[in-house]
This record gives C-alpha cells, structure tokens and sequence, in this order.
C-alpha cells in the first residue's frame, strides 16, 4: 500500500515495523526501528517529509496507517501473513523475539534520500544519492552492498559490538573500528556509538568525538532509532555536516530518553542537557567498583540481583557483589568481608523495596563514609525513603534509570 497521488517525501525509511511489549514500564505500541525513526522525523521536520517502507500484516497495517495519516507522513506496506514481536521484562533486558521463519521478498526502493535498517523477515534494497544504514544486528551484521544496495553518499551507524560483529576486530577500539566499517561499506562516513562515551564520527574530515548527554530519566527502548533518525534528517534534509548532525542526534536522543516522546522544534529549543563527562582514569581503563546491596533471599529477590549485576557488568564496571562473591554465612563469616567491599568500592546500588535490614545498614555505611549511593526503591512510602533521601543518596523508582545514574556517577568519580 502506497498512495502514488501522495507528493513524493524528501526520506524514505525502510526496515522493521514491529509490535513491542515491556513488562516494567508497562509499554505496547507497534513501532520497530523503521516505525520510530518515520515518527521521530515527521515530529520533527513536519507532516509531508517521510515516508514508511515495511512488512505489515493487517493488524500493523492498520495501527501504521492511523499513525501516518495523523503525522502527515506516507505509508508504503507490503502485506505478509505474520509480523514480528518484541518482549521486554525492561528496558535493558535483552527482547524475547518472536519472528517468522521464512524470509520475504525483498522491499526495493529507488529515491534521493533514504534510511535502511536491517529487519528480521525480509530485507531492502535500496538504491539512493544519500543513504542511512543501521544494520541492527549485534550477531551477524552485513554490509551495505551486499544484497546489492548503492548509495552514492553513505553514512554507516552503529554501536561499537555491532562494529566488532561486522569487522572481525575484536578488541579494537572506536577509530580503528570506525576505519574498518568505512572500508567494507564503501561508506564516506561511519558513526560508531559508544553508549555512555557518546559516539565517534568518522567523515572526510577526520574523526570527532560527540558526547552522550545526561536525563532525568532513562527511557531506553527505541532511543538508538531516535539517534539514526535526527542524524539523518540532520544530514541529508538539511545539509548539515556528520558531526554536527550526530551533535544534534546525540541531543535528540537524551530528549527521548527523558520523556519516551518525540523531539519537537519547540521543545528540542529549550533542551538544556549536561553532557556525559567521563574522568581521565575511566578514559584510561580503569573501571570502577560498584557495591551492589540488595536481599537475595527469595527467587525474585535473586532475580533481580542477578539482573542488575549484569547489567553494571555490560556498561563496562566492576560489581562487587555479597551475594556471588561473599555469599550466606554468619556474621563472623560476612559482615568484614562486606564492609571491607563498601570501603572499596567507588559507587553504591542499593535496592531499596522491603527495606531489607542489611541493604539499609549498607546504605548507611556508605553515606557515612561519603560514597554515592544510588536506591532503586519503587513501592516504599516517602516517608520510609526520608533517612536516605536525607543523607544525598540518589532515589529512583524507575529500573533502567537507576542503573544509568549509577552508571553516570560512577564513571565521573
């Protein structure tokens, strides 16, 4: 389905368009990498101005369909009997996937202007004067042009895990990662996103550093869509350079991630975010040490400890943790071992809900020897919460932004 009286859209942007669930925050729209990124342009550029290449099946083509007719943008459908789902139990867990077996037909696209991302049950061709590509895939990653894509300019975004799938670099850092990807892409410019370090930029113009900025909050499904999106829009509607393009990208993103809704000309004006500052021993490897407090006494309680350690663990920290590197025992056995891993470390997680007795003791100890503590606490009253509060302790009763405040802190310290 495409409406070929519709007045041709300046981008085009194809790839996947899926439903997603997430248990906590409670989320289920239908968006997919394609889906967000045509939103986030038409939010911001204005009804008019982009146009959705994607599988649909008659459910998504529907709820699409609505969606771009009130942002004013155009949908282009191809209809397949099935459509693909993501599952969260949060923001940073990793999706339960639920996808056809057999790949369709190939989407083909010719226009001036288009972002292409990588999909699950089919694939793109595109053909274009200026080209966007995330191949959203953190396994198996493929070049631009291997299914016969051309693009006279092309810019290449990615994380950096995708940047090692995909070059075989294992191990090397940004620049070198950056160099690689440009070469087998046949790319003119490659973004390499760092997380928490930002992005690095790599153009005919050298390399730059683009900083990762700092939010109230941390809304985190979609946020790297959002980025390709305003990169995009940046770059090949209004001609700005990569690296002033991923400047405002990275901007973009931390206004998402801070209200999980679309940057707006008006809004995006009065954004006033910090930027990520990491120290110089961060920068030169050193990790720092988060004391991870919390109960784990029952299935859920363990549950979640496990959760938040691999998630530290995945930003690159260290975790000392009681439970797996001390575990149950008696005071004598615990309690120095514990309080020795407190005095240690750099940062404190704690979390909060059951205000289990030793997790406060932990808190308070930390405090008092001026270490930062960050409580994840979401079904305690204000009033349980006030010691801590009181005491400069950080409170959140979001997961995923907990996990980034600690992440904040720890690599500023």
């Amino acid at each position: 389905m495409c409406d070929p009286a519709v007045k041709e859209p300046a981008i085009h942007v194809v790839g996947g368009a899926y439903e997603e669930q997430c248990l906590k925050p409670q989320w289920h729209e239908v968006f997919g990498s394609a889906g967000r990124a045509t939103s986030a342009i038409a939010a911001f550029g204005g009804p008019g101005l982009v146009a959705l290449h994607c599988y649909t099946n008659a459910w998504t083509e529907e709820i699409l369909a609505a969606r771009c007719s009130f942002e004013g943008s155009t949908l282009c459908s191809t209809r397949v009997a099935q459509f693909c789902s993501f599952s969260y139990y949060h923001g940073l867990a990793t999706p339960r996937i639920d996808a056809p077996l057999m790949k369709h037909a190939p989407i083909v696209i010719h226009a001036e202007s288009i972002v292409r991302f990588g999909m699950l049950e089919g694939d793109a061709i595109v053909h274009a004067n200026q080209a966007v590509y995330d191949p959203q895939s953190a396994a198996a990653p493929v070049v631009f042009q291997a299914n016969g894509s051309t693009a006279r300019h092309l810019a290449v975004v990615l994380n950096d895990r995708e940047a090692a799938a995909m070059t075989g670099l294992t191990g090397a850092g940004p620049e070198e990662l950056a160099q690689a990807v440009r070469t087998l892409n046949g790319a003119k410019t490659v973004v390499i996103k760092l997380g928490p370090l930002g992005a690095l930029v790599l153009d005919e113009s050298g390399v730059a550093r683009i900083p990762a900025y700092i939010s109230d909050s941390v809304w985190k499904i979609g946020s790297g869509d959002i980025f390709v999106a305003h990169f995009s829009l940046r770059w090949m509607y209004e001609g700005r350079s990569p690296q002033e393009s991923a400047m405002l990208a990275s901007l973009a993103t931390s206004q998402f991630c801070d209200s999980s809704g679309f940057p707006t000309p008006g809004n995006y004006n009065r954004l006033a975010a910090s930027p990520v500052v990491p120290t110089a021993r961060f920068l030169t490897s050193h990790r720092p040490m988060v004391y991870l407090a919390g109960p784990f006494f029952t299935l859920a309680q363990l549950w979640l400890i496990e959760q938040v350690r691999a998630n530290l663990l995945s930003f690159g920290l260290s975790v000392f943790s009681p439970y797996h590197d001390v575990g149950h025992g008696s005071a004598d056995d615990v309690v120095e071992l514990d309080l020795k891993g407190i005095r240690d470390c750099d940062i404190l997680f704690a979390i909060g809900d059951g205000l289990d007795p030793g997790t406060i003791y932990e808190i308070g100890y930390a405090r008092a020897r001026d270490i930062p503590a960050i409580v994840y606490c979401e079904n305690e009253s204000r009033e349980n919460q006030k010691m801590m509060e009181g005491s400069g302790c950080i409170m959140c009763a979001d997961y995923v932004t907990a996990i980034y405040k600690t992440l904040w802190a720890a690599i500023s310290v």
